[in-house]
């Protein structure tokens, strides 16, 4: 037989496009529409539903244009259905002037009647809204269109600078143009050809030219073509439908691939825009979803981000009930169990624990469901801390997509068991389809059965399904196209399932999963640890805040019955804080709008917290002048507990002498520091350990700029040819010596200037560094060296509940991608027996290189933290202006002093005159046991709560003691859940704990 694909392939395109698929509408009339632009813009939804709907409108027609940048018009369309079409199903096409080649990301509507019920979103591939099927013929028809005018940012050549990105520079002209308003006839069995032709034509293209399978639907195709009167397709469409049937009902092979479609719709709580157009997105999408629930009896969508459930709440009550509904039918399934999906690279150890706590917690009090999944398809990247947080909050699988990504390593699995640092294992997958916006296409299908590496053992995947971030969520031809792939040979099979559904297959059917140790890294995205650095220096700030407002406010209230706990506060403001710790905020990708607003946030969530923080303080100080230091960190220092208050130890003098060779030495019996001309650091000797810090010949404090212009996802990424150009700033405008034991030095480059303040402490551990940039760069990378005298294969950077362990080598592919990593609070090099730590007060991104010097065969082991970026896109004016950042050198550190060190920075002392000591609230006997959180129970009971873990990376043994009265204590998880009595021995608890190991103790007061 001769070969004729090409002949039909091409045919089936032409006839589908040009004949079949505008047959889906036959008929048509158009509607009349008319207008009301809403006055303004801001953090808000313009204007309330009901003043949308009872706006006077002013007539538009189709071809007008609309929609100014970030603008909303409420569009009044009206109509009459033609008596004729009595008895047929009749539909109202709304296109906005959508781009249907871009499903979200552009101009979108809520539908409503006039009695303000919604209908349905509208979006680029769900312009539709059913009028009735059948309908009667002559009915009035009235719907109001919230229409929002969101610029399109990502365009078809994607990260050009733009001004729309913010509702201050963006200008006012209409960016989009009304394509369609009629009221139409819906032919269903049109609309069901479409469905069976685009399934086998897809499927048919990915099946061998060998397979007889292939040929099989070629021809029943060609038959179908034939059958189809390319002049009355509506006539003759059942006649095509019925040569398809025998190929449609060919079943799947035994062996086939299993796949799990969860109803899905991916929306960032925000990125390419403002929070307040994410609630109006989260808005549409769950409308849409609830309609299609009650269309499509097997479907099931699944959303998570406990945030986006609130917002429904509060700001659309109308959407609720029907989300409500939904929930209680088992059918619309609340996922993830977090408050957003957050970042988790950056996020600090409670942080990422209240991100399940407050996630979990409204799931449990809305709808009483428990979350045994993590969902995080979209996050850049996992830190090895987070099975330990999963586990803790009472949840044990994690789905992600987004490794995928990686550009240079494949990874090896898509399901395993994920090992964090403590030992904990997280059954894990990753979807196979490789994508978290599934349509259902034969490509995606053939991809995910293809690609999938268990096979032989497992022969399940998930199939997130639905258009996300402004798409609308999942169609009705996706589900129709599921209907056709559920049982269809050469294809996967595909039935729609829960989350735990699938879990709960893939778990029991996979019984010794392969193991991943360690972060999971992505080799992608690495410089979202350093874009926007006023973003991640207000989470920073935000998260110590945090701390010492809930650990000084629970003292208040146990010490002083009449100081009331601030709950409400409290959890609205850590509410505050978790948002923004949303995967496209804290890492400094979204718009300048929501940066802009980010500050702000910030500001306010400071001064609150401060408040909170002063009022708990003075109601212990009392009424005196003594000068108690309180002290907020979990170890004691200058003679003053953790977690309480006394009059500080005075330490010994630091003194500043001049070098012989021009600039200044520092020295406070611990360390000797030199400082150069020049004001680099030549010198940072450990006096008591006789040992040098820098690396012979070489100089720290070094200010290094590279060129910073990645291949694409400017915010996003850095190319790891960056590094090939760099300039060192050595040039000093002026070095001079400052207050104290310190040195100022000035340093002007491009059309910026830096000026750092080099000081040694009385009594300090380390070489403090105040840098204050006045940065106006433009695709420039501003990095901060510090070539250290020690010989390390690896090193160590914090993370949640402990720190991380990563190469200084680049033996192999793996380790070589890792060339921008993240820390916490410090990465710390050890040789036996002696280290050296650097802390940072807001920075997160790093790097670490190994060089041999020639002369002496030493190795010279450089770190160099990341300090400044200057993207163009998305947000062109990327962190432009002043910045204030604060390390320290910590020379002879153990890990242990690295851990100290780092509390130290990070949450400073603070005086006030009060009547006498405060004893801590609780004390705990071992340094290496590091409380994390004293605070009253959540649920107002009165209890405390104290979470805490083995920092050290070894077994620890402490006694936990509580400054109170307690009648009993238990072991909780992170919701304050019992999971196990403990024991109280002579009112205090004996705790052992593996490295790592997190617990938390809820103490009942006597």
């Amino acid at each position: 037989m001769h070969d004729d694909r090409g002949l039909v392939e091409a045919r089936l395109k032409r006839v589908l496009d040009e004949r079949i698929r505008p047959a889906v509408y036959p008929e048509s009339v158009p509607l009349d529409v008319a207008v009301w632009v809403a006055p303004g813009t801001g953090a808000s939804p313009t204007v309330a539903v009901e003043e949308g709907l009872a706006a006077e409108v002013t007539p538009v027609a189709v071809g007008d244009l609309w929609g100014a940048p970030w603008g909303t018009s409420w569009f009044r369309v009206k109509g009459r259905v033609p008596q004729e079409w009595a008895g047929r199903c009749v539909e109202a096409i709304l296109d906005l002037g959508f781009d249907e080649n871009m499903p979200g990301f552009q101009c979108e509507g809520l539908v409503y009647r006039p009695d303000g019920t919604p209908v349905k979103g509208l979006n680029p591939r769900n312009q539709w809204v059913r009028i009735g099927a059948p309908v009667d013929g002559g009915e009035e028809v009235c719907l109001h269109i919230e229409a929002a005018s969101n610029p399109v940012l990502l365009d078809y050549h994607p990260f050009v600078p733009t001004a729309l990105g913010d509702i201050e520079t963006a200008h006012t002209d209409p960016l989009y143009r009304l394509t369609r308003m009629d009221l139409a006839v819906f032919d269903e069995t049109v609309w069901r050809l479409v469905i069976d032709l685009e399934v086998l034509g897809e499927l048919m293209h990915e099946l061998p030219v060998e397979s007889g399978r292939r040929w099989d639907i070629l021809r029943a195709v060609d038959r179908a073509l034939d059958a189809l009167d390319l002049q009355d397709v509506n006539a003759t469409a059942a006649a095509a439908r019925s040569e398809l049937a025998g190929v449609l009902a060919s079943p799947a092979e035994p062996s086939a691939h299993r796949i799990s479609a969860v109803g899905h719709a991916h929306i960032d709580s925000a990125w390419l825009w403002p929070l307040r157009e994410t609630v109006r997105k989260v808005a549409r999408t769950t409308s849409n979803m609830t309609a299609l629930l009650d269309d499509e009896p097997e479907f099931v969508f699944a959303m998570s981000q406990a945030q986006q459930w609130a917002w429904i709440k509060e700001h659309r009550p109308e959407v609720w009930a029907k989300v409500v509904k939904a929930v209680t039918d088992g059918r619309f399934v609340p996922a993830g169990g977090m408050w957003v999906e957050a970042d988790t690279n950056m996020p600090g150890s409670e942080a990422m624990a209240r991100q399940f706590v407050h996630g979990k917690r409204f799931f449990l009090d809305e709808f009483g469901v428990e979350n045994d999944e993590a969902w995080l398809p979209d996050t850049f990247g996992f830190a090895a801390g987070l099975p330990q947080i999963i586990k803790a909050a009472g949840s044990k699988w994690l789905l992600t997509q987004k490794i995928s990504w990686s550009q240079t390593n494949k990874f090896p699995h898509h399901t395993f068991q994920w090992e964090g640092i403590d030992g904990t294992r997280i059954f894990t997958h990753f979807p196979p389809v490789d994508t978290y916006n599934c349509a259902m296409k034969g490509s995606e299908i053939a991809h995910a059965a293809k690609n999938f590496k268990d096979k032989g053992v497992a022969r399940h995947s998930l199939a997130p399904t639905g258009w996300g971030d402004g798409g609308g969520g999942t169609t009705r031809e996706m589900i129709a196209k599921a209907a056709r792939l559920r049982n269809l040979e050469g294809s996967a099979q595909v039935v729609w399932e829960t989350p735990a559904a699938f879990f709960a297959k893939a778990e029991a059917e996979y019984a010794n999963p392969p193991v991943w140790v360690g972060e999971l890294y992505l080799e992608l995205h690495r410089a979202t640890l350093t874009s926007q650095a006023k973003t991640k220096q207000g989470n920073r700030r935000s998260e110590h805040l945090l701390r010492e407002a809930e650990l000084w406010s629970a003292t208040a209230a146990v010490r002083n019955p009449e100081f009331a706990y601030p709950y409400a506060e409290l959890d609205r403001i850590w509410k505050t804080v978790l948002l923004h710790q949303f995967h496209d905020i804290l890492p400094g990708s979204s718009i300048a709008w929501v940066h802009r607003e980010a500050e702000k946030t910030y500001a306010a969530v400071a001064a609150e917290l401060t408040g909170l923080i002063d009022k708990a303080q003075r109601a212990l100080a009392g009424a005196g002048t003594e000068p108690l230091v309180f002290n907020a960190a979990p170890h004691a220092r200058h003679g003053v507990a953790a977690g309480g208050a006394a009059v500080a130890a005075a330490d010994e003098a630091a003194g500043l002498s001049a070098r012989p060779d021009g600039g200044f030495v520092l020295s406070n019996g611990r360390l000797r520091v030199e400082i150069d001309g020049r004001g680099l650091v030549v010198s940072a000797y450990d006096i008591e350990a006789t040992r040098e810090t820098i690396a012979p010949g070489r100089f720290a404090n070094l200010l290094q700029i590279h060129p910073d212009f990645p291949n694409m996802w400017d915010a996003w990424d850095v190319d790891a040819f960056y590094r090939n150009t760099v300039t060192d700033l050595v040039e000093a405008d002026e070095v001079t010596a400052g207050d104290g034991a310190s040195v100022r030095v000035v340093r002007s480059f491009g059309s910026s200037k830096v000026t750092q303040t080099l000081t040694l402490a009385p009594g300090a551990f380390g070489l403090d560094i105040f840098t204050e940039v006045d940065w106006h760069e433009t695709e420039k990378f501003l990095k901060l060296a510090f070539p250290l005298d020690v010989h390390a294969e690896r090193y160590a950077s914090e993370t949640q509940f402990g720190h991380f362990y990563r190469a200084t080598h680049t033996n192999t592919s793996w380790e070589s991608a890792k060339f921008e990593a993240c820390n916490h609070r410090f990465v710390h090099l050890e040789e036996p027996g002696w280290g050296v730590a650097l802390v940072t007060d807001s920075t997160y991104g790093h790097d670490v290189t190994r060089t041999v010097r020639p002369e002496d065969s030493g190795t010279t082991t450089t770190l160099r933290v990341s300090l400044l970026r200057a993207p163009r896109f998305p947000d062109p004016e990327t962190d432009q202006g002043p910045h204030s950042f604060r390390h320290c050198l910590v020379p002879g550190a153990s890990i242990g002093d690295a851990v100290r060190e780092g509390y130290v920075v990070n949450l400073p002392e603070r005086t006030l005159s009060g009547a006498g000591p405060v004893a801590p609230l609780v004390t705990v006997d071992n340094d290496a046991v590091v409380v994390t959180a004293v605070k009253l129970a959540d649920d107002g009971s009165g209890d405390v709560v104290v979470r805490f873990h083995e920092a050290h990376g070894g077994r620890a043994r402490a006694t936990v003691t509580p400054g109170f009265a307690a009648a009993g204590v238990t072991v909780t998880d992170l919701l304050e859940r019992t999971l196990s009595e403990a024991e109280l021995s002579d009112g205090a608890v004996e705790v052992a704990l593996r490295p790592f190991e997190l617990r938390t103790l809820r103490f009942v007061r006597a």
